[in-house]
């Protein structure tokens, strides 16, 4: 498989898990929640939207519900779990983003960049694992 297949499987990965955390860290800001309950629930709702993205493409393609979560858990639970660890990695570390509000840009920007290096970091992985008929591969025989 090519770059650009492990490319394209790590940015439907970024994109289910910055939704994810976004709305992690808006739900958590918003109740009051301090930093470990709240990138808990940014985590959480990473896996959540990243499986949720890939089994509506697996149930479009006619997929009964207990297969496409099978075809889910395996295409991106190793993609996701590298890129949140990356990702929460470099919020938890960078001075001062924690302690950052929604409304500050300095959170906008580390979660940004936070990403950036989550998908950097990740791509390689895709395609290791793609290459090996692992990953976001067994998510190809059901595009259309």
């Amino acid at each position: 498989m090519s770059w650009s297949t492990a490319e394209r499987a790590t940015l439907h990965c970024l994109t289910g898990c910055a939704i994810g955390e976004v709305l992690g860290t808006v739900i958590g800001t918003a109740l009051g929640w301090g930093n470990v309950p709240t990138m808990i629930l940014a985590i959480a709702l990473a896996f959540f939207f990243g499986y949720a993205l890939t089994l509506r493409g697996v149930r479009k393609a006619g997929v009964d519900p207990r297969t496409a979560i099978r075809v889910a858990l395996a295409a991106d639970t190793l993609s996701i779990a590298v890129m949140e660890l990356i990702d929460s990695g470099v919020i938890a570390f960078w001075p001062g983003a924690m302690d950052a509000h929604l409304t500050d840009a300095m959170f906008w920007g580390v979660l940004a960049f936070a990403l950036a290096a989550a998908f950097v970091i990740t791509v390689p992985v895709n395609k290791w694992m793609i290459g090996r008929g692992k990953g976001h591969a067994v998510v190809h025989q059901y595009h259309h």
